[in-house]
C-alpha cells in the first residue's frame, strides 16, 4: 500500500492510496463547503466509480480520463454533493445511484439502493448502509478488502470528532448516532479507514473512544 494521509485542499493534487484490487483517488472539489469527491478504480477490469459528484465537473471528468465511469453514487440529497452530476452523467453516460429515500431530491438517478445493497465496481462490490439522520437517504459505502482492511466512505454521516449536523433534530440526532452505532462501531473493527464528505480521514478505532461524548453532548 502506499503511503496515503487522506489530506486534500482546494487546489492540491489528489490523494492517491493502491490497494491491491482497487485504487482510491481523493480529490478535493472546492466550492462552499470544500468537498471531498473519491473515484475508485478496479485494478483488474479498470471499471471506475465515482462518489459524490459534488462540484467542479471539468475537474472531475480530467480525473476521470480516458477510462469512462460506469457509475456515481450519491452519499445524500444535499446540493454540495451533488452540484456537478449532471454534467459528469451527460458526458460519461455514467448510471446514477442513490438511496431510494434522497433520489427524489437529486437532477438524475438511474437507480435506487436500500440498505444492504451491493454496488460494484469491476470486480469490487461495495455495501451499501444506510445511516438516517443527517437526511432520511444518507448511506455510507463499504469496501471489505480481503486482503487487508476495511474501507468505508462516509458521506456526511461520520467525520472525525463526531457524526453529521443533524441540524438541532434531537430525533433526528437519536437515529444517526444509534445507526452509526450499531451499524458501523459495533460491526466493524478499529483499523477501518473512512473517508468522509469534508475534511480529512480516520479510523474507527481513533474515534470510538469519543462515542460516549458524542452521544452526552447531542450533537
Amino acid at each position: 500500500m502506499t503511503s496515503y494521509s487522506g489530506h486534500v485542499s482546494p487546489g492540491s493534487a489528489p490523494a492517491v492510496r493502491t490497494l491491491p484490487a482497487l485504487t482510491i483517488t481523493k480529490k478535493s472539489v472546492g466550492g462552499k463547503y470544500d468537498n471531498n469527491a473519491y473515484l475508485l478504480r478496479c485494478t483488474a477490469t479498470g471499471a471506475q466509480l465515482l462518489i459524490d459528484a459534488a462540484n467542479d465537473a471539468a475537474d472531475l471528468l480530467a480525473l476521470i480520463g480516458d477510462g469512462g465511469l460506469a457509475t456515481v453514487v450519491t452519499t445524500h440529497r444535499h446540493g454540495d454533493h451533488w452540484g456537478a452530476l449532471s454534467e459528469v452523467v451527460d458526458a460519461t453516460r455514467a448510471e446514477s445511484v442513490a438511496h431510494r429515500d434522497d433520489a427524489a431530491e437529486l437532477p438524475v438517478v438511474s437507480r435506487t439502493v436500500v440498505d444492504g445493497d451491493t454496488i460494484t465496481v469491476g470486480e469490487v462490490s461495495l455495501e451499501v448502509i444506510h445511516l438516517v439522520g443527517h437526511t432520511p437517504g444518507s448511506i455510507a459505502l463499504l469496501y471489505q478488502d480481503p486482503s487487508g482492511t476495511a474501507h468505508l466512505w462516509t458521506g456526511d454521516s461520520l467525520f472525525p470528532g463526531g457524526v453529521g449536523n443533524t441540524f438541532g433534530d434531537k430525533t433526528a440526532f437519536d437515529s444517526l448516532i444509534t445507526d452509526v452505532t450499531t451499524k458501523l462501531f459495533d460491526r466493524l473493527p478499529d483499523d477501518t479507514w473512512f473517508y468522509p464528505g469534508h475534511g480529512d480521514d480516520s479510523t474507527l478505532g481513533a474515534e470510538r473512544p469519543s462515542l460516549p461524548e458524542w452521544r452526552e453532548r447531542g450533537w
